[in-house]
């Protein structure tokens, strides 16, 4: 029996258990997309790490270190909208691939810069490369699963990040301690190169091992095919209700710019987090580089914690805006104990391992409000413009707390600052209105 035909029977009354066929999917997906993300942040911020030797080798101040780490961000957010188009035209599985290979070629470049032009430039491309991974996994997965099931499967994919802070990071201090001379490079060179290199193999990968499409997917039976695509033929005809909305009228919306002013916020802190926290465990008094990279695992292993029990409150009680608030509110109150006991480490480390719990899990709580009330094209648009816009922080926030290091001699100023903005988007949460995303 062929799809088409299998199609004209009442899918109820032969399709298999449906949610052993969801099940099936997601084994067969996402696994594969959350090893993508733990590389892609990984190579995204073993900056950090690397900085410890790497600044002073090639005599970076703060403030240069600040800017190559968010330069990253400018190329991400000047190509987004590009990559995007490329999506539709290439398909999601084939320029995924493209965008690990692309970065496993890059990324390793960063081990023979030896000015702060050839930094910002390689972290540019590095940014370029990378800007379409996100959005091309949320392409894939709106492909395969309808929007209710598609909420587990992005909170599942966001936990990629802590996951790869916990491997990351002691895996990049034992590099940089026990690579350092090894055939005369140094061992935040190695960094670059161990770290850059398997992207190459995992994009091939890739293009072997996951389906553009159901319709495509030999590994399914008629029936699940069947099934899947009814449930998203479904859920689409729910989303068309919306109508259409033009690129302008996103663009009009005040909702969508609070959430834009709210993301950035957020942003701020997330990254701050993510290319901060080595040196921030280093100053404490924490000289050994391994050392440094098995403490900066303990915040990222908090965060998976909180990440997922924040997440699963907020959809047992449909209470958005408070869980938001809450967790923004306990990531800057951590990063200030942090700053102002950073010569003790272990308040500092409760600190920060606050500071990283919180700023990690506001991202899938964050996004639980547009897709709330935003449907439709307004939903496609939306998002766009509050991904983009609101990445910008990822370059403002790191660039300031280096120029504030630099000017201050201290990580103080630009900490509390950094924190005082994740209070201002705390607040500014409540200014949605909880019926629009209490759901």
């Amino acid at each position: 029996m062929t799809l088409s035909s299998s199609m004209t029977h009442d899918v109820t009354a032969v399709a298999p258990d449906e949610a052993r066929v969801w099940k099936k999917a997601m084994w067969r997906i996402l696994p594969l997309l959350m090893l993508c993300y733990i590389v892609a942040y990984l190579d995204r911020i073993n900056v950090g790490v690397a900085k410890l030797q790497m600044s002073n080798d090639l005599a970076f101040s703060d403030a240069v270190y600040g800017l190559g780490a968010g330069i990253f961000f400018l190329g991400y957010f000047g190509f987004e909208i590009p990559t995007n188009l490329a999506l539709h035209k290439f398909g999601a599985r084939r320029l995924i691939a493209a965008i690990l290979i692309s970065w496993a070629v890059i990324a390793p470049c960063t081990a023979f810069v030896t000015t702060p032009l050839q930094f910002y430039l390689v972290r540019f491309l590095l940014g370029v490369a990378e800007s379409g991974f996100y959005p091309g996994v949320i392409l894939f997965l709106s492909f395969w699963f309808p929007t209710w099931r598609r909420g587990r499967m992005f909170a599942l994919f966001a936990t990629a990040v802590p996951i790869s802070g916990v491997i990351g990071s002691p895996l990049s201090g034992w590099i940089m301690e026990y690579f350092n001379g090894s055939h005369g490079l140094e061992g935040w060179k190695w960094l670059y190169i161990i770290e850059g290199v398997p992207s190459l193999f995992i994009g091939l990968f890739v293009l072997a091992w996951l389906t553009d499409r159901i319709e495509q997917a030999n590994w399914l039976s008629a029936d699940e095919k069947s099934l899947m695509l009814k449930r998203l033929a479904e859920d689409s005809a729910q989303h068309e209700s919306h109508g259409s909305v033009s690129a302008w009228a996103v663009f009009r919306n005040r909702k969508v710019w609070l959430l834009t002013f709210i993301y950035f916020c957020l942003i701020a802190g997330f990254y701050t987090v993510g290319f901060w926290l080595p040196t921030l465990i280093h100053n404490a008094g924490v000289t050994d580089i391994f050392t440094v990279g098995l403490l900066t695992a303990i915040p990222y292993a908090a965060a998976i914690v909180t990440m997922l029990v924040a997440s699963h409150s907020a959809d047992k009680h449909r209470e958005r805006r408070w869980h938001l608030a809450f967790i923004a509110v306990m990531s800057g109150v951590g990063m200030v104990i942090s700053a102002l006991f950073s010569d003790n480490l272990i308040v500092a480390m409760i600190g920060l391992t606050l500071g990283a719990a919180g700023g990690l899990s506001t991202l899938p709580l964050f996004w639980s409000l547009p897709t709330a009330f935003l449907g439709g094209s307004m939903a496609a648009v939306g998002i766009a413009l509050i991904n983009s816009f609101g990445n910008l922080a990822g370059f403002v926030a790191p660039y300031l707390m280096g120029i504030l290091s630099d000017l201050t001699h201290s990580t103080l100023a630009g900490v509390l600052i950094i924190s005082a903005t994740l209070f201002v988007g705390a607040a500014a949460v409540f200014l949605i209105p909880a019926r629009m995303v209490n759901r």
